[in-house]
């Protein structure tokens, strides 16, 4: 897959996100990573995201028990996880050290030291984990992580931004002259009283010894009684976002960032240094380990600890510009060097996300969709898309699938992605409850495929049955440039009921589809004007259709798709193992029908002819596909029939020949011109004769004579009842029956060889049009 970084993160603390989060994918995607941040607390999104990820960072997430299931799927999908902070919030013994917390309300106190237990968890539930400093790092291994990275806080192209802005705006304003000396301090929450009682006795010594000293204070902060002295040159300003915070900071002479003196705090990013500095304001300190990684004193920024150093260091820098402008122009200097986005990314964030290393070029990429897909196979349509699957990949052709999953009342929304047939799978739940006109527009099911279509980047997109994915995949093929062919296995693209079969089971007929005579069919949707101008759209955007037969074929060609649109491409199908096993001598001509009990496929009439018949020398096997479900839907009791009627549960490939061995006659009498009839060629394959309806697909492998019966279509059960009769008049000729004409039959290998010619063309043509 195309390397992608998933980040699961904690966003509503904002500096934290920027810092954390969002400069993280500005530089990751600077190296080449695709990037998609997702909220921890949105889970059925955090599943999702992982399927299409292969790395992925969980953020400041604590281990909640929905949690825990986002890094069990990690696992399963064979993720290593990465758990990353810019706090020391995972060692309860240092956080309380913090004199920050002392402060809190009792049950403030006892929800953060329980976070702290979750935060601990969810690290150690991961293989690696990233810090903001090396204090930080040290921390991660002694609680035991191994593979530890460190990542610093840095710049972005919004701070560059806003900077460069501020700081022509400072240049302007420079020339005034200057009274008063501006000190600015940034409080993000009220638990940073503790750390401002650092310098606060100094300040307030130098306060009173240089008038001209004024404190702005930005965010929640509560100042020590003493204050109240000097209190006419103390500014309160709530807390602002970013632009407006770094707007009140670059008014500022001093920038102030004083830390208590603990573990907790030597674990802190110097992000208030690098804010000050790129705005052009020189800084005082505390002496943590990342101020002091980076500030060298006199020379870009000063260090103060204690009453008089504090003191002495704001008063030198009030009553000297000189020492205060060339303390900025350095600092400036130096954080652009070591915390410019580039430097960043290339030193820092390369060495736990290399820069992708491009894909080897030169063959096929593919990518098919269908609504359902092994292990959830039901229908013609799904085997055929899993047998060209299988096929194409065994070809030297790379390929994803697309499908709809099961519905999982827990995870609704979530995909889920999988191995099977020796590909990867995304499979994407549907709404458990949707009428047919929301089941044309599914955008959650869209927005996955997008996921999993920029995750794959395929040269083409191969389309099958589409009925409830939306026709949103599609258009976000042709948004984003990727040629797109589809098969159309029946008739879903242009009749509301697919099978163009009215509500009593009988077929419509039509040959140009009209809306209006649809509407009667349907009268209660009032969309299919809309859904016939959505399929003709979609149908034209493709590069190319594909019918299984020509009769299908011809059946879009007189709905308005160009002749050189659509191409037969015949299904194969599963031939058989072995020879056929000989007629037994003397035994009544066997009969079989797979078709169940819907009349469109013309069951009622293959009761009704059975009725009809005087002989009882005949044997009929009704295969009941519905009772490997559990329920029968095949009774037999109540028939008035002279012959034997036995019901057996479907068959699958592995038996589907001993089905065959044990009829002479397959009978197919649908009641729609059918787009293929897989079933038919089975048993052509299998020297048993085929009675069908013609015309249709059904019927362009049938002979009339030779290797099958036709009869037509509108026969009823009379035209039936008459061929059941003559091959009971010709039994002799079933002792030793061959089918002459199976050379002609389609294979899998035929249809995969001509699938994958098509799917060249129209690659190399796109590559030509680009």
């Amino acid at each position: 897959m195309t390397p992608k970084v998933s980040i699961i993160a904690e966003l509503t603390l904002r500096q934290c996100a920027k810092y954390r989060v969002w400069q993280k994918q500005e530089q990751l995607e600077s190296l080449g990573w695709q990037v998609e941040v997702v909220d921890w607390r949105d889970i059925e999104a955090a599943i999702t995201a992982l399927q299409t990820c292969t790395e992925v960072i969980f953020y400041r997430v604590p281990a909640f028990e929905p949690v825990k299931e986002v890094i069990k799927e990690a696992r399963r999908l064979s993720l290593s996880p990465w758990w990353e902070v810019d706090d020391l919030i995972f060692d309860h013994d240092e956080y309380v050290k913090n004199s920050n917390v002392s402060g809190l309300s009792n049950a403030e106190k006892s929800e953060l030291l329980n976070g702290v237990r979750l935060f601990r968890e969810c690290l150690l539930s991961c293989d690696r984990a990233i810090a903001s400093t090396q204090a930080l790092g040290e921390a991660m291994r002694r609680a035991g992580i191994a593979d530890v990275h460190v990542i610093e806080n840095a710049l972005d192209r919004q701070t560059l931004e806003i900077a460069e802005r501020l700081r022509d705006v400072r240049s302007k304003a420079s020339v005034m002259p200057l009274q008063d000396i501006l000190i600015v301090y940034g409080s993000g929450t009220k638990t940073h009283d503790a750390d401002f009682r650092e310098c606060a006795e100094g300040l307030l010594a130098a306060m009173e010894s240089e008038p001209r000293l004024r404190l702005r204070i930005v965010g929640e902060l509560t100042l020590p009684e003493e204050f109240a002295r000097v209190s006419e040159r103390i500014e309160h300003i709530v807390g602002r976002d970013y632009p407006n915070y770094m707007a009140l900071l670059a008014e500022a002479d001093i920038a102030v960032a004083p830390l208590e003196a603990t573990l907790f705090n030597d674990a802190k990013s110097n992000i208030k240094f690098i804010e000050a500095s790129i705005l052009g304001v020189a800084s005082i300190c505390s002496p943590r380990d990342t101020f002091r990684q980076v500030i060298q004193p006199g020379i870009n920024g000063l260090l103060a600890e204690g009453m008089e150093e504090w003191r002495d260091a704001f008063l030198m820098l009030a009553r000297n510009s000189e020492i205060r402008q060339q303390l900025a122009e350095r600092a400036y200097s130096d954080v652009m060097t070591r915390y410019r986005p580039d430097a960043i990314a290339a030193t820092q964030v390369a060495a736990c996300f290399p820069p992708p290393v491009a894909r080897p070029s030169g063959r096929l990429r593919l990518m098919a969709a269908n609504i359902y897909f092994a292990p959830r196979t039901f229908g013609g349509a799904t085997l055929i898309a899993e047998e060209m699957v299988k096929r194409l990949s065994e070809r030297e052709v790379d390929v994803a699938v697309f499908t709809a999953s099961a519905p999982n009342p827990r995870r609704y929304a979530s995909s889920v992605r999988y191995e099977v047939l020796g590909v990867s799978v995304l499979g994407s739940p549907l709404p458990l409850h949707v009428d047919s006109a929301a089941s044309l527009d599914n955008p959650r099911v869209t927005r996955q495929f997008v996921a999993w279509l920029e995750a794959y980047r395929p040269d083409i997109v191969h389309f099958h049955s589409m009925q409830g994915l939306g026709l949103g995949v599609l258009h976000a093929c042709a948004e984003r440039g990727v040629p797109y062919i589809i098969t159309v296995h029946d008739a879903w693209w242009l009749c509301e009921r697919q099978f163009m079969v009215r509500k009593d089971g009988t077929y419509c007929a039509q040959r140009r589809i009209d809306p209006r005579v649809c509407q009667l069919c349907v009268p209660e949707a009032r969309h299919l004007g809309l859904r016939a101008d959505m399929m003709k759209q979609t149908l034209a955007g493709a590069a190319l259709l594909l019918s299984p037969s020509e009769a299908h074929r011809r059946l879009y060609i007189e709905n308005g798709v160009p002749s050189d649109a659509i191409r037969v491409n015949r299904n194969g199908f599963f031939w058989p193992k072995a020879p056929r096993n000989p007629r037994p001598r003397g035994a009544p001509l066997r009969f079989g029908y797979v078709g169940g009990v819907e009349a469109v496929k013309g069951y009622p009439l293959v009761r009704e002819a059975f009725e009809r018949l005087d002989s009882s020398d005949w044997r009929l096997v009704l295969i009941d596909n519905k009772l490997n479900l559990g329920f029968q839907s095949i009774i037999t009791h109540d028939w008035k029939a002279k012959g034997t009627v036995i019901v057996r549960d479907a068959y699958s490939p592995d038996t589907m020949d001993d089905f065959f061995n044990e009829i002479d006659v397959l009978l197919f009498p649908s009641q729609w011109m059918e787009s293929y009839g897989l079933t038919v060629r089975e048993a052509l394959a299998r020297d048993v004769w085929v009675i069908a309806t013609s015309p249709g697909g059904q019927s362009e492998d049938i002979v009339d004579g030779v290797n099958g019966t036709l009869v037509p279509l509108s026969g009823g059960v009379g035209a039936l009842q008459n061929a059941i009769e003559k091959v009971l008049g010709e039994v002799d000729r079933f002792s030793d029956y061959t089918n002459p004409l199976k050379h002609t039959l389609a294979t899998f290998e035929d249809q995969v060889d001509e699938l994958l010619t098509m799917l060249k063309e129209q690659v190399e043509a796109r590559a030509n049009q680009g």
